[in-house]
């Protein structure tokens, strides 16, 4: 289970390292133009590709009117470029940085020596937020992840202007009502499966980033000119001393971030449309690709029976981890409807290894409607470990391989 789960990351690298890395390149050079909440929202394409890649090949249709051949591949492949060593060695540092999540944001909670924070004015502005205060803390926060609250440092309403607190206030409501920190959390936690590469800790990183850039555009989407200077000086204010590293809480970042977020403001509303649109454009292309990758190859004929879909038959665990190959003969009925009907097993070499398999596949072929439908059609599955199997071909033959 470990050694697939591993080998299964490892597939993975290729396509999340060029995503993020485009995303990067997207953040450093394209925010004046597609702005900071179009590019934070362009991150729903790393799940997005990564689910599309991965769905089950025996559940994807096959667009061609016949097929010759189909392969099945088992996970094993892989197998032999790892040791057992490798899989405990990821498992181990993953385990080990989780833990140092998971006490780090219980050392902070703690540290903060929380209290109630009672104001009628603020309480008016924010229902439903649960207020507090800490004298650790130099500037407003908001953690947890599913009961979220906001955190104030002790004598911050007395320090600050109420038109500034205003802006501030609605920085962290955004927060909150974006479910961030619970957001952050997941992406936290995606960041520790991939912990052996950089790109994805230089990602996380950037999304924090786009995060706060985000959460400004939305802010000032409708506030003028005299409070955007307001509130950027409001940010520079809590600017220093803020806690990252492994924190799933939204924080103000670092000097650098401030200043690249202060840059960003002055762009704020000069998005352009045109831009946007050609990166959807090309970003739905290349979904289409990865959810039609991997299709099986194919050829085609002229029969006059004409499939429109083949579950692929998967090969059993048990007879791929034995080497074991074989086929099996199936006779079955097409309807007129082109559904599959009556299937049993004509012959199977040898016995009962993949007679269910083929069957349970069989029974979710799809063809094309016909006038009468066919009878007694007959295929043949060969389930081949290696390239070393023969079987005799009949009169519709597709060779199932672990590789």
């Amino acid at each position: 289970m470990l050694e697939s789960a591993f080998n299964w990351l490892i597939e993975q690298q290729l396509l999340v390292t060029t995503l993020i890395l485009s995303l990067l390149i997207l953040e450093r050079y394209s925010l004046k133009w597609l702005s900071a909440n179009f590019v934070y929202k362009l991150w729903l394409l790393v799940p997005l590709s990564l689910l599309l890649v991965n769905l089950p090949e025996h559940y994807k249709p096959i667009q061609n009117t016949a097929m010759s051949t189909m392969l099945i591949t088992p996970n094993q492949h892989v197998n032999s470029h790892f040791s057992i060593s490798w899989v405990l060695l990821y498992t181990m540092v993953f385990c080990f940085l989780a833990v140092i999540a998971v006490m780090t944001h219980k050392q902070f909670i703690k540290q903060l020596k929380l209290a109630p924070l009672h104001n009628k004015q603020l309480a008016e502005q924010t229902p439903n937020i649960t207020l507090l205060q800490s004298d650790t803390v130099n500037t407003p926060m908001v953690i947890g992840l599913l009961n979220t609250q906001l955190v104030l440092p002790t004598g911050y309403l007395q320090k600050t202007d109420h038109a500034s607190l205003a802006l501030i206030i609605e920085h962290e409501q955004v927060h909150i009502k974006r479910r961030d920190n619970l957001l952050n959390m997941v992406c936290l936690l995606a960041t520790l499966i991939f912990w052996f590469n950089p790109i994805a800790w230089l990602g996380y990183m950037s999304f924090r980033r786009l995060q706060e850039l985000s959460c400004d555009e939305t802010v000032l989407a409708t506030k003028n000119t005299h409070q955007r200077i307001l509130y950027s000086k409001a940010l520079i204010n809590c600017a220093a001393n803020t806690r990252t590293g492994l924190m799933a809480y939204s924080h103000y970042g670092d000097k650098n971030t401030m200043l690249q977020r202060l840059k960003q403001i002055k762009h704020n509303g000069n998005s352009s449309f045109v831009a946007k649109g050609a990166l959807l454009i090309f970003a739905a292309g290349m979904l289409s690709s990865f959810a039609s990758a991997k299709q099986p190859e194919v050829k085609t004929d002229k029969h006059s029976i004409s499939p429109i879909m083949r579950i692929e038959p998967l090969y059993p665990t048990q007879a791929a981890e034995q080497g074991i190959s074989g086929s099996v003969v199936l006779k079955y009925d097409i309807s007129p409807t082109g559904k599959t009907q009556n299937v049993s097993v004509v012959s199977a070499t040898p016995e009962n290894v993949f007679n269910k398999e083929a069957k349970r596949a069989l029974t979710k072929w799809q063809y094309k409607p016909s006038a009468s439908g066919f009878k007694n059609v007959l295929v043949q599955l060969d389930f081949a470990i290696d390239d070393n199997y023969k079987s005799k071909d009949l009169v519709e033959k597709i060779t199932v391989a672990s590789k």
